[in-house]
């Protein structure tokens, strides 16, 4: 028999990637999603990759009603990966209520409903964001957590300090937490990517659209940290690396290979880039050049993010593959396939 695995937020960027995966690894695959920053005919394409496809609900997981219905027809559902969030860190510095009350609540609801259902195995999609401005590099898991600049930051914070608590008080739970730095790039069927609504809030696609002509021009969020060239430092890692990440922290949990309930480990490349060194490089990949302006720096950015990832090499026998060029390659094709199947409907 597959097991079963709930996906929420499973139509989105790394959700999509981490269900193509799952799919592949011999799991059936539940997933909830609203919509709200995603398109239903992802599904569809994960079909396409896969052959298979997955059962789906819209669902909004602050509607706690609606969460239990959903799980209660799925009883079997052996663990959950938690994706669904609002993301957007200038938008969480606009609006805070937004942030805490959609990231928490959901969270808060997903964890009830599974464990009414005796869904034990939790996955956390988390950030980087809750290690602050680092007083050491790389980041390991031992480096303290602080407050993060941005309440999109503090609500993965307040998060894993909820599912810390959750774990001694349920010690029958096991809890992994996957605090990854920078995903970048698209699935090399071309038929899933980064596809934002609206303007970008992350770089690669702000780039690619920049360079597809959608974007009129870049802009560079300051160039007065305390780093090489003045930009912020990053580490960026391949989405279907990270997807990958993501299955085998799961079969830790189901194999019991968990050294306590509640673990955490960070997901990148251990190199840091960055932002003109990004652009430098898909200038050279893509053989256009970018027009970008130097603007002020954004509220909720800290200079220099880049991690240590051995502990998920030693437990989950896990580790980055693909490289920086590797990755806007795949950004950069991605766009341009979507942009011509935009122009081939519109005609």
């Amino acid at each position: 028999m597959k097991k079963k695995i709930l996906v929420t937020g499973g139509c989105g960027y790394i959700g999509s990637h981490t269900i193509v995966e799952l799919i592949q690894g011999n799991f059936d695959v539940v997933i909830i999603d609203d919509l709200s920053n995603s398109n239903i005919n992802t599904i569809d394409n994960i079909k396409k990759i896969t052959g298979v496809q997955p059962i789906f609900y819209q669902c909004d997981l602050k509607d706690s009603n609606h969460v239990k219905k959903v799980l209660k027809e799925n009883k079997d559902i052996e663990a959950t990966i938690h994706f669904a969030s609002y993301k957007a860190v200038g938008e969480s510095v606009e609006k805070p209520l937004l942030y805490y009350q959609n990231n928490l609540i959901s969270l808060i609801n997903i964890l009830t409903a599974q464990l009414e259902n005796g869904n034990t195995n939790f996955i956390f999609s988390s950030s980087a964001t809750v290690y602050g401005s680092p007083k050491k590099l790389p980041i390991t898991e031992k480096n303290e957590t602080q407050r993060p600049f941005s309440p999109y930051g503090n609500t993965k914070k307040m998060a894993e300090e909820i599912l810390e608590d959750l774990s001694k008080s349920h010690k029958k739970t096991n809890i992994i937490s996957l605090r990854y730095f920078n995903p970048i790039g698209a699935h090399q069927s071309g038929l899933i990517g980064e596809l934002p609504n609206g303007i970008p809030n992350n770089l690669m696609p702000y780039i690619t659209q920049t360079a597809v002509g959608l974007r009129d021009k870049l802009s560079v969020y300051g160039n007065d940290y305390p780093t090489t060239d003045g930009t912020p430092i990053r580490d960026y890692i391949h989405v279907v690396d990270l997807a990958k990440a993501h299955v085998k922290a799961l079969k830790r949990q189901l194999e019991d290979k968990q050294d306590k309930n509640f673990e955490i480990f960070n997901l990148g490349t251990g190199n840091g880039y960055s932002v003109l060194e990004v652009i430098k490089t898909f200038e050279e990949v893509s053989k256009k050049k970018l027009n970008y302006e130097i603007i002020q720096r954004r509220d909720g950015d800290v200079p220099k993010l880049y991690a240590n990832a051995k502990l998920a090499e030693l437990k989950l026998g896990w580790k980055a593959e693909c490289n920086l060029k590797e990755m806007i390659d795949s950004a950069w094709k991605w766009e341009q396939k979507i942009r011509t199947e935009n122009k081939s409907n519109a005609l």
